[in-house]
């Protein structure tokens, strides 16, 4: 990966710079004549007074990134829409996705933290690393990480896949859940396992993670296999959920999500 994070830009340096925008929860992209969106700005000089909450994300080679908010009653550039960051998945590539999950997820921490949980005073901005301080307190705050994990479930040669309520129809999908507090990542696999489909799960193996910052989540994935019980959906969460042969698969996500790695990973291994 090419971006580099910093608290600052260099001292002295004149370089380009691109500019990721919200106004709300959603980032500013302007369409150009291929159709294809661009989720930044290279100049913000028409309106930079009317941005708000701005922060320094790093450096993507020599090209200084920011991440800012626009006031409401800022006129949007021509050929410009607000679009959520999750409708960027498989439009733009996988660097740029990475840098405006990272501004979107500064934006959220921003917003959220202007007051102390404590003592609820405003917060300012440490010198020195990325974070929030309250004066009157010392109470420190980070951009917040919400672990979770998501496992694709083997029994032998087949696949455990399952719809999601949140989902609805569209498509089939491996298991995931958010760490519950004083959880091992292993003990949230069996635990999101055994509450959404009923059965239990032996060999737990770390496959990779992902950074899901839609506002704030981490995706860390596993493998595990079979261990007993039958299939029965907690239908508060769970439409249905079946095996399924490699040869065979329904409808998955998208390529660029770590759940479509481990249906990948399971397809080319059982082929």
């Amino acid at each position: 990966m090419t971006f580099t994070p910093a608290l600052r830009p260099p001292v002295g340096v004149d370089r380009a710079q691109r500019w990721f925008l919200f106004r709300d929860d959603r980032i500013l992209v302007h369409r150009q004549t291929d159709n294809s969106v661009c989720p930044y700005l290279n100049d913000v000089s028409l309106f930079e007074t009317a941005l708000v909450r701005k922060q320094y994300l790093g450096y993507l080679r020599r090209i200084d990134c920011y991440t800012a908010e626009l006031s409401r009653d800022t006129s949007l550039p021509t050929n410009s829409e607000l679009h959520r960051v999750r409708r960027l998945l498989g439009e733009v590539d996988d660097e740029l996705l990475g840098i405006a999950g990272r501004a979107n997820q500064m934006i959220h921490w921003a917003q959220t933290h202007k007051f102390c949980g404590r003592c609820g005073q405003p917060t300012r901005d440490m010198e020195n690393e990325r974070a929030k301080i309250c004066p009157p307190c010392g109470l420190i705050n980070y951009p917040r990480v919400s672990p979770a994990v998501i496992v694709a479930v083997l029994n032998g040669h087949r696949l455990l896949l399952a719809r999601s309520t949140r989902i609805g129809s569209s498509y089939h999908s491996v298991l995931a859940g958010f760490v519950e507090p004083g959880e091992t990542l292993e003990d949230c696999v069996r635990r999101e396992v055994k509450e959404e489909v009923g059965i239990r799960v032996k060999n737990i193996r770390y496959f990779g993670s992902q950074p899901w910052p839609f506002p704030n989540a981490l995706m860390v994935a596993f493998t595990a296999e079979y261990a007993g019980g039958d299939i029965r959906v907690n239908p508060s969460e769970i439409v249905d959920a079946e095996w399924f042969d490699a040869a065979a698969l329904p409808r998955i996500p998208g390529k660029w999500s770590i759940s479509r790695q481990l249906i990948d990973w399971f397809a080319k291994t059982f082929a």
